[in-house]
């Protein structure tokens, strides 16, 4: 006879580290609540609290991974669960600031879609291939593919700059060309840039 299925099982399968990865999921949730405050409010704090919630989403990320490796507690769903984790944080978040900065014109929508397909893109190679680049018995992976995802706190950074010197919206640094009759605020190219190289080939060691 079958036991009944316990309710809840799922989360008493949590390891401790998958905790840690839905606090960064939290934050990058409360990071866009905030930035689209300052889209209502015109508040530049909100702006500070989304960089700030941003921040806390990557202290979270780092801690997961050294309390899965501390435990030696790690998992395929842990993995997938970090991975969506941080396409909110670090992908869709750092999007929605840019946008809510006054990076709004036809041209800014695009690149920003294409910034965040791009760490979408590079979270699912490193997910298929994590187990052909990791050595030895610990089964670690030795170097990355691509800049990692959090490195878009980078530019997380430079808005909240942009904010704290008034460089938002009509101001933002840069200003704006029209391209086909279409805007393009020039500074959103950074996230060009930043997606253009979590796709790319280049190794970088991973700590």
């Amino acid at each position: 006879m079958n036991s009944p299925q316990k309710r809840f099982s799922m989360i008493r399968e949590f390891h401790l580290a998958d905790w840690f990865t839905l606090g960064n999921a939290v934050c990058g949730v409360g990071a866009l609540f905030s930035a689209m405050t300052f889209l209502e409010t015109a508040d530049r704090r909100h702006i500070y609290f989304a960089a700030a919630l941003v921040l806390a989403a990557l202290v979270f990320d780092v801690f997961d991974g050294r309390i899965a490796r501390w435990r030696q507690k790690s998992s395929a769903m842990g993995r997938e669960l970090d991975s969506l984790a941080d396409v909110i944080s670090f992908g869709v978040a750092p999007a929605i600031i840019a946008y809510a900065c006054g990076m709004q014109g036809l041209w800014d929508r695009i690149v920003l879609g294409y910034f965040v397909a791009c760490g979408v893109s590079r979270l699912a190679r490193y997910n298929v291939t994590a187990e052909s680049l990791s050595e030895g018995p610990s089964g670690k992976v030795k170097y990355f593919e691509g800049t990692p995802i959090p490195t878009s706190i980078v530019l997380v950074a430079l808005l909240a700059l942009a904010a704290a010197m008034n460089a938002v919206r009509a101001d933002l640094w840069m200003g704006k060309v029209l391209i086909a009759g279409f805007t393009l605020h020039p500074l959103v190219l950074l996230f060009a840039v930043s997606g253009s190289l979590m796709i790319s080939r280049i190794r970088i060691p991973k700590l």
